[in-house]
């Protein structure tokens, strides 16, 4: 895969997703003299990288052509200081694709040039290995071509979904943008409940890092669906049996990631407003 643009793609934030994309887009060919970062304080790695490429940080939203993309990759906290400036970096074609949390396409539009074509999209941290889940919402004045740039440029990190029914991505958000975390805390779980058990920490973690990266390995690969695998490995009234009967029972792991990603997708719809 060569990723090639139109124009000049502007990178505004460059933390731990940006520098992910970031990285993800030079691994997959865009000539680093197309890009431009704007942030005042990008992190260590995120300089390291570009200065390897000789892209350099710009202060000013201004480029010398009309990106073809701009991505905005800031905190959703502080979108509404970074916004305002942008207004004069819009071309006519540009199309501008935000990974921020909660933000919606019609706020985002409030604060940039009328008619101007956004893209929304959700990616989460496995994308820095190139094995991200993306789904992304477009507005009404995307173009098929626009749209193909955005879906190129995700695709860099992972896989991507497209949704035609905005409203659902703040479940997307409370699932797979957050997903990972939920994982990393049943692996820490999972390996204090082994300490628990007589287990050396090391070797607890050991063992809980390489059941959960196993397991999710054969759930990728895997026709079957999660709950035939689960299946799969449960004989009657066996050890995984017991275990299953705790976490599958009253007040148990269902009921608790339900509340989880219900707080989650609040909150997301908490930073819309």
């Amino acid at each position: 895969m060569n990723l090639h643009l139109g124009g000049p793609l502007l990178l505004v934030g460059a933390g731990k997703m940006g520098g992910t994309m970031l990285a993800g887009w030079l691994r997959q060919g865009l000539d680093p003299a197309s890009v431009y970062v704007q942030d005042p304080t990008p992190a260590p790695e995120v300089s390291s990288l570009m200065a390897s490429h000789g892209i350099r940080v710009r202060y000013q939203a201004k480029l010398p052509d009309a990106p073809s993309v701009i991505v905005l990759a800031v905190k959703p906290q502080i979108m509404d200081e970074v916004l305002p400036s942008l207004g004069v970096s819009v071309g006519p074609s540009t199309v501008v694709l935000s990974i921020a949390a909660g933000r919606t396409l019609a706020n985002l539009a409030e604060r940039l040039p009328g008619g101007v074509a956004i893209v929304r999209a959700m990616p989460n941290t496995p994308a820095s290995i190139g094995q991200g889940m993306t789904v992304a919402c477009a507005s009404h004045d995307v173009t098929r071509d626009q749209a193909l740039q955005c879906n190129m440029l995700l695709e860099a990190v992972g896989e991507v979904i497209w949704l035609d029914d905005e409203s659902l991505m703040d479940a997307v958000t409370a699932v797979s943008g957050s997903g990972p975390a939920y994982v990393f805390l049943l692996a820490e779980c999972l390996t204090e409940a082994g300490i628990a058990e007589g287990l050396e920490p090391e070797l607890a973690a050991r063992l809980a890092r390489a059941t959960i990266a196993g397991a999710g390995e054969l759930l990728h690969r895997s026709d079957l669906s999660p709950a035939e695998l689960r299946q799969n490995v449960t004989s009657p009234k066996g050890v995984t049996a017991v275990a299953l009967d705790v976490l599958m029972g009253k007040d148990g792991l269902a009921g608790l990631l339900k509340r989880a990603v219900a707080a989650a997708a609040k909150r997301s719809r908490e930073l819309s407003s």
